[in-house]
């Protein structure tokens, strides 16, 4: 079999995979977001081999997502990192089998500690299935491996329905945008959450022009200011903007610009925000009117800088 026909089936197996768990949503599931929605205490995830990079991936999306979680190694946890769980903890055992055996010799430890647990499993008739409080159906027909082996569509099950618990949280506890900025403080989107314009706008040395300006100034202007714009009028008395583009299309039309002063180039309606705006409306304004610069005003309709883009 060629490569695009192993992958073609691989990708058809996951599409079942999927539509199957899609289908097996139920009072489970609703049971355990009811159970992680009202618990006193922290998500611990436990998984070995590949379910545990599963889990922990879950974790990370929990904790990140309203959901204080925590990964537990079951073979470590059997030397002493089972200390991490506490009363009104909930456990998430994640296996395919349901077997695994470095997680079923932890049962008896965590049923003494007296925390629930909710088993994420491919065998609903298993060990981890009967201890649990809660059971998930993660059952698959097959792996997308070809040789039916390697964990691939039983990881997708795993991954699916645990991103589902945090959707499905998000959902209850009305999650908003600034809740997931205070968590992702750092890159870009902690940049597009939590700054502002005015923490991204260039405020110094502006180019201003004044209006009746003739046009061979205005460029030397812009090209000094190195923002590839001019800025019509003054900080209190914006009247317009004239930018790179704008000097080509009065040259495509036709017209000689050493005969045209800056009021006659101009946009008289450029695109501002407010400085207190977040950095991220700045970007989607300037995406979506396909400009790469932006006014940014003070709260008295004052000029305090630009912000641009590239």
């Amino acid at each position: 079999m060629s490569a695009p026909d192993v992958v073609t089936e691989m990708f058809a197996a996951y599409r079942t995979t999927l539509d199957s768990l899609e289908g097996k949503l139920g009072n489970a599931f609703s049971d355990a977001v009811h159970l992680l929605e009202g618990m006193s205490g922290t998500v611990v995830v436990c998984g070995m081999g590949k379910s545990g990079l599963v889990g922990a991936k879950i974790t990370a999306t929990l904790t990140s997502t309203g959901t204080p979680s925590v990964f537990l190694h079951p073979a470590e946890a059997m030397h002493g990192d089972l200390g991490i769980v506490r009363n009104g903890d909930v456990i998430i055992l994640i296996s395919n089998s349901g077997e695994t055996e470095e997680i079923t010799r932890l049962l008896p430890a965590l049923k003494r500690l007296a925390v629930r647990i909710i088993a994420l499993v491919g065998n609903v008739d298993s060990t981890m299935a009967r201890a649990a409080d809660i059971c998930l159906d993660a059952a698959i027909d097959k792996e997308a491996c070809p040789l039916n082996l390697a964990p691939t569509t039983s990881t997708l099950a795993a991954l699916v329905l645990g991103d589902a618990l945090a959707v499905a949280l998000m959902e209850r506890r009305g999650f908003r945008p600034a809740d997931f900025a205070a968590t992702h403080p750092g890159g870009k989107l902690g940049k597009k959450l939590l700054h502002t314009a005015k923490d991204h706008m260039r405020s110094h040395d502006l180019p201003f022009v004044d209006p009746k300006m003739v046009m061979s100034e205005v460029v030397a202007v812009m090209t000094e200011g190195r923002l590839g714009l001019a800025l019509v009028g003054a900080a209190d008395d914006l009247r317009g903007i004239i930018t790179d583009g704008d000097l080509r299309r009065t040259l495509v039309e036709g017209h000689d610009l050493s005969s045209l002063t800056a009021e006659q180039v101009m946009n008289p309606t450029p695109q501002t925000i407010s400085a207190n705006a977040s950095y991220g409306q700045a970007e989607e304004m300037m995406l979506e009117a396909k400009i790469q610069a932006i006014v940014v005003l003070s709260d008295d309709r004052l000029v305090e800088g630009i912000i641009q883009i590239f």
